[in-house]
């Protein structure tokens, strides 16, 4: 049964929550789509290896939005992964942010990271070797939000069953749960603890950076925007969108897909110039700051849990929420700030945060059996 309600409650409603966030998600926005200069330390002598390998992914098959299951992933090997074959090492999955791609930061060209560099550094500062992969989660819509939709597909299994068992079958693994971390930027940063929530017997240790999409309804875009989504027609007219209508976009395909609804398989959150309840409801449903008390005996279950934001970062907020909450829900964890924006300072956080959280929390070697 579809909820009714009149627009101006909703846009009350709205308005409540955007009065005082409404600078941030404009820094946000600017963040978002302007990348940096970035100066980036020199190489140590000793460095790893990136392949770039397909993987198919049998929970992405018969997706509606049309992409293709076999997705592009960036895979690290350590500098002694090829001069010790005996050697096997724990995996750490790494979640890029919407509207990036793997390539953005394991390629030749790097926007605001280079995740091999940033790796390479933190090994030879002391970090012990390990191999990192990151899927390209790049789709129609720019990307998956890494999560379960008929439009979409299945973001979650992809990353917990299909790469997860591809990593494990071609590469020397440690194919055991305290080898396995996962970490995210921004929409990665969401996809952590998203399924970080759902799937703590895959994976012992998270760290989410700078994490979006937190509480969907504090950080919708305008009315207008909102409005815009329903004129989306195709991926001509979303490359010719602003950055909040791609967004929101990517979040109806994610969260409110319709398989009665075609071309693009989603219900918008305005329709007809009204506002639709049942949208803005599935979207809630999707918001970690919600789903949290379901899921408490699930985080207790992580060895180690990190969360970091830079302090001129508009989603810092909703950050600092959910630490609140995790304190109050005694979930052990560890929270950061640091002075910089949503991406200035990710390549430094790579190399001085996040590789080293994984050397001292991962499992280097085999559970006895």
């Amino acid at each position: 049964m579809k909820i009714s309600m009149s627009r101006s409650l909703l846009v009350a409603r709205f308005a409540l929550a955007f009065a005082s966030t409404m600078m941030a998600a404009v820094t946000v926005l600017a963040q978002a789509t302007t990348f940096p200069p970035v100066s980036y330390p020199p190489a140590p002598s000793r460095r790893g290896t990136v392949e770039r390998v397909k993987v198919h992914g049998k929970s992405l098959e018969g997706n509606l939005e049309g992409d293709s299951p076999d997705r592009d992933v960036s895979v690290y090997l350590p500098p002694g992964y090829k001069t010790h074959p005996k050697q096997r090492y724990p995996v750490l999955y790494l979640l890029h942010g919407y509207m990036d791609n793997d390539i953005n930061w394991f390629g030749q060209k790097h926007l605001f990271v280079d995740a091999p560099l940033a790796i390479d550094r933190a090994i030879a500062a002391g970090a012990r070797e390990m191999i990192v992969v990151m899927p390209s989660a790049y789709t129609v819509y720019m990307g998956s939000m890494y999560s379960n939709s008929v439009t979409t597909g299945n973001w979650e299994a992809f990353i917990t069953q299909d790469l997860v068992s591809y990593v494990d079958s071609h590469y020397r693994t440690i194919p055991e749960r305290a080898s396995r971390g996962l970490a995210g930027h921004s929409m990665g940063g969401y996809g952590t603890i998203r399924i970080g929530m759902k799937y703590p017997q895959i994976f012992s240790s998270i760290y989410a950076l700078s994490s979006c999409c937190l509480a969907p309804v504090q950080s919708m875009t305008p009315a207008s925007e909102l409005a815009a989504v329903e004129k989306i027609t195709g991926p001509a007219d979303l490359a010719k969108a602003s950055f909040g209508v791609r967004a929101a976009t990517a979040e109806s395909a994610a969260w409110s897909p319709d398989p009665d609804k075609p071309p693009l398989y989603f219900d918008p959150p305005e329709a007809n110039g009204q506002l639709q309840p049942q949208v803005i409801a599935e979207w809630d449903a999707n918001a970690p700051l919600a789903m949290l008390d379901q899921y408490v005996p699930n985080l207790k279950e992580f060895h180690s849990i990190a969360l970091d934001v830079g302090t001129k970062d508009g989603l810092m907020p909703s950050i600092q929420k959910l630490d609140r909450a995790m304190t109050t829900f005694g979930i052990q964890h560890t929270f950061e700030t640091y002075d910089g924006t949503h991406v200035s300072g990710i390549q430094m956080r790579l190399e001085k945060k996040v590789v080293p959280f994984f050397s001292e929390n991962l499992s280097f070697s085999r559970a006895k059996r």
